[in-house]
């Protein structure tokens, strides 16, 4: 048995990387890749002595689980990152050793990141934006948020979602009651294999040079984004911290571009703790004897005092209480639409060869077929005119600017918010004077720089598989145009 985590998920070349290992072996190493085309080996740690170290008891006194709020105080170890290391999202694999130093396994070639035994960091230059101007944001506070801390053969099922632990408000420090998760567990590697590893991989078979973050580093550093001209968010990118929500919409005032190749985004607002090793929100996530009924108070869209007040259409142009989730694995039974096109001479859509209708015709739909909406994905509320097309309103925050560029229906809907049912798309709550279809609507718009958003979860997945011709022809429109600041959308 082995496993570990991160004592902090970045780092820079030249420097060291923390990791805290528990095991029964009485040695262990450390296997090394980058992630990019493929799973390059970078080289093995020498044999270190390994210790065995429970995890903290989870409050409920279930032996199976763990505290997913406590910093699990592994022992650590330090490895350097040596500078010939090219900067990117990397992971560490953990082998267990005998007595004699040797593999207690064969050794394995790593053919896919996924996985117990094993945690991804990411390696950034020592000067930000050398090497690209683009900045690809890991959705790292999510990732954390579902952790379940699980290992090789036994389920903890611990984290903000299932067994969760309620921490109340603490006097004098600003920070406030709800559920809590530390970032100082392990859990192998699970969302990045999904998402991030194909859309990594068709960037760098394409030459697109990219440099890397997490949320950590955009919360913490309000800097960070003065050296770039195109910040990426990707995947499933649901938790995001005040500090973060404000040096976006600043880098996005300034000038700076965003395409968020993502959704569910910024749904939840988090609270830095315990040194930025932990972090807070009060979600809606109930559970049987976790503390007080949550209020849902961290809800960006929510008007204060019941929630933030402070919509994450308005950064994003749309969101998920607009749009929907399908339940069950991944991609699963959903239905695939995919995207009816709207204002087809868009640059978006430059190469496509996409109509949309104008003069009469039906507009054409790309990615039908393809499991490209969902699993979860996000809309602005709309209206349509009387040609049929749709527009956003802009009554509930979305930037009147926001110009719906794809449109994809969510049918057939459970007829219950806030509740899951297989074969239809879930949905959440939104203000009662908002109606109109559930839909996830691609677009863009400018705010003295450019955002645009993909809509959907699955948009990088689509893109790195080579599944849709159309997908990978917009990625590519929307990286070469927005790569560097310039006005206009």
């Amino acid at each position: 048995m082995i496993e570990g985590y991160t004592g902090r998920e970045t780092v820079e070349v030249g420097s060291m990387l923390r990791l805290h290992v528990s095991t029964d072996a009485p040695f262990f190493r450390v296997d090394f890749y980058r992630l990019g085309e493929e799973l390059e080996f970078l080289g093995s740690s020498d044999w270190r002595t390994g210790v065995h170290t429970p995890p903290p008891p989870h409050p409920d006194g279930h032996s199976a689980h763990a505290s997913p709020a406590e910093d699990w105080n592994w022992p650590e170890y330090v490895f350097p990152v040596p500078r010939d290391w090219r900067p990117g999202i990397h992971i560490a694999r953990f082998v267990e050793g005998d007595t004699s130093g040797r593999p207690s396994d064969p050794p394995r070639r790593l053919r896919h990141p996924s996985g117990f035994e094993r945690e991804f960091f990411i390696v950034r230059p020592s000067s930000a934006g050398s090497l690209s101007r683009i900045l690809y944001k890991k959705s790292t506070f999510t990732r954390h948020a579902y952790n379940r801390s699980d290992r090789s053969g036994l389920e903890r099922a611990c984290n903000l979602y299932e067994n969760p632990v309620y921490a109340n408000a603490v006097a004098g420090t600003g920070t406030p009651k709800g559920h809590k998760v530390s970032m100082r567990r392990p859990g192998g590697i699970n969302d990045l294999g999904y998402w991030d590893a194909p859309f990594i991989g068709w960037l760098e078979r394409n030459g697109y040079d990219v440099e890397y973050c997490g949320d950590l580093d955009l919360h913490e550093d309000p800097e960070l984004l003065h050296d770039y001209d195109l910040l990426l968010s990707v995947g499933h990118d649901e938790y995001w911290s005040q500090a973060m929500r404000a040096h976006v919409e600043s880098f996005v005032r300034s000038g700076g571009n965003v395409a968020f190749f993502s959704a569910n985004t910024c749904w939840w607002r988090v609270h830095l703790t315990d040194g930025d090793t932990a972090f807070v929100s009060d979600t809606d996530h109930e559970a049987e004897g976790a503390g007080p009924p949550p209020t849902a108070a961290d809800l960006w869209w929510r008007p204060a005092p019941g929630g933030v007040g402070v919509p994450e259409n308005s950064l994003t142009g749309v969101s998920f209480r607009n749009g929907g989730v399908w339940p069950g694995d991944w991609p699963g039974d959903r239905p695939c639409p995919g995207f009816s096109v709207q204002h087809a001479d868009h640059w978006v859509y430059e190469g496509t060869g996409l109509a949309d209708g104008t003069g009469g015709g039906t507009p054409d739909v790309f990615a039908s077929g393809v499991p490209l909406i969902g699993y979860e994905c996000d809309g602005a509320a709309f209206t349509y005119d009387e040609h049929g097309v749709a527009h956003a309103h802009g009554r509930d925050g979305t930037p009147d600017s926001f110009l719906i560029l794809g449109i994809a229906l969510l049918h057939p809907l459970n007829l219950e918010p806030h509740a899951l049912r297989s074969g239809h798309w879930g949905y959440e709550p939104r203000e009662d004077r908002i109606t109109g279809p559930r839909a996830a609507t691609m677009g863009v718009h400018t705010a003295g720089g450019t955002v645009f958003t993909a809509a959907t979860t699955d948009w990088p997945r689509v893109v790195g598989l080579g599944l849709d011709p159309a997908v990978d022809r917009i990625t590519r429109n929307v990286l070469d145009r927005l790569r560097n600041r310039r006005s206009g959308a």
